[in-house]
């Protein structure tokens, strides 16, 4: 529904202007008039900028999410009308992004639609866990009770995805440093080092001589270097955005990485059990449960293996078993699982297989950090040491010619 900006005059004279949502003019003449305002001017509002470029528009965060879903539960179980709490939430909203979006929600909802319907029409910001959660939670009644669990579930994710970016955080910061040290200093510092050694004649020592070599060659390809690094990177992110063939073949990869592919699978764990926990203690039927974690999993080898346990689990087959040749899913993980299916405490057990690998996650990380960090200030003192000791070798020379 449109917005129109308005100004007009009470019925004692003072002048006031604001913004109204209405189908038409004649809907916010009607409305300002039955407040006795008398309107001067009826204009709709431009678009914002964010809306015409949607490449500026700012991005929902997790946090946006979660704040939304916890004040959304609270106004439902105080009782108050869906429509009344869209209206409220869509004005206080901080995030441009998602007010617009709430207020896109609930004219959908004023016009017939569900509220689960309204979400699906807005993949961007709420994904099928949300939607099919929200789905089981107005079905079954109980959406204040479905939507703390989403934010629970939201937090728990967001905590994992952030664990997981600290950990590589770290090693591409400090190499990225270490990079760009040793290309300042063979394109700014060498090539002062080399007219001073050539003033004074003689040949270099061979260590020096090496590193006078690749300074020239970086400053006459420095520019080369960028612009390959970023075509890399650009490639790279189309190729996995368009071929289905190297996204898994890159997602494979990162599970056999040396050192994050561990964490890889433990944070994979994590958040395949969380969400499988949550939606099975909200209702959600298995197989539907099990069809949209595995497009939640972010990888597709999880996403390949989670299809074929929910193939093998519609012929009659418990979740325990397909997992148990699984590459990914460990084995104790699988054994709590067949104990949750036997005991009939499937979605207690998910969540404390998930709270175990939550703190397997955090250990890990920890782990990771404390060996790289030696190892990388090795590396790059390594760099920079042999670099400085290569153009002190002729000076060395020089002053033992002068003695």
């Amino acid at each position: 529904m449109p917005i129109y900006n308005w100004q007009g005059r009470t019925r004692d004279g003072a002048k006031k202007k604001g913004a109204l949502e209405a189908a038409n003019e004649a809907a916010v003449t009607a409305q300002l008039r039955s407040q006795g305002i008398l309107p001067t001017k009826v204009k709709l509002k431009p678009k914002d900028v964010e809306e015409i470029f949607t490449f500026l528009q700012k991005r929902v965060k997790t946090k946006d999410l979660v704040i939304f879903t916890r004040q959304f539960a609270v106004m439902i179980d105080a009782g108050l009308p869906l429509v009344q709490c869209l209206q409220i939430l869509g004005d206080q909203s901080e995030n441009p992004t998602l007010a617009r979006t709430i207020r896109e929600v609930r004219n959908e909802v004023e016009a017939g639609a569900t509220f689960a319907e309204s979400l699906a029409k807005h993949p961007k910001i709420f994904d099928d866990l949300y939607v099919n959660l929200v789905a089981a939670g107005e079905v079954g009644g109980i959406l204040d009770t479905i939507l703390n669990r989403l934010a629970i579930q939201l937090e728990k994710s967001d905590k994992l995805a952030r664990q997981f970016k600290g950990a590589m955080i770290y090693p591409i910061t400090v190499s990225t440093i270490a990079v760009g040290v040793v290309v300042l200093l063979l394109v700014k510092v060498i090539p002062v080092f080399e007219k001073m050694f050539a003033d004074f004649g003689g040949s270099l020592p061979g260590p020096t001589q090496t590193v006078i070599d690749l300074s020239n060659w970086m400053q006459a390809n420095v520019l080369y270097c960028i612009a390959g690094v970023i075509a890399v990177i650009v490639v790279h992110s189309q190729a996995r955005a368009r071929s289905v063939a190297y996204r898994y073949q890159t997602d494979k990869l990162k599970l056999m990485l040396p050192l994050f592919g561990n964490i890889i699978k433990k944070v994979a764990v994590a958040r395949f059990t969380r969400t499988l926990g949550t939606m099975i203690a909200s209702g959600v039927p298995i197989l539907d449960a099990l069809d949209i974690v595995s497009k939640t999993a972010g990888n597709m080898i999880i996403e390949e293996e989670l299809q074929e346990t929910r193939a093998s689990i519609s012929e009659g087959k418990t979740i325990a078993e397909p997992l148990m040749n699984s590459k990914v899913f460990p084995g104790m993980m699988v054994q709590m699982i067949a104990v949750g299916e036997e005991t009939g405490n499937m979605e207690v057990m998910l969540n404390k297989i998930a709270d175990f690998y939550d703190d397997e996650v955090d250990v890990a990380v920890a782990a990771l950090t404390s060996m790289l960090e030696p190892v990388l200030m090795v590396f790059m003192g390594g760099a920079i040491g042999s670099i400085l000791i290569a153009m002190y070798l002729p000076i060395f020379t020089i002053a033992d010619t002068i003695g």
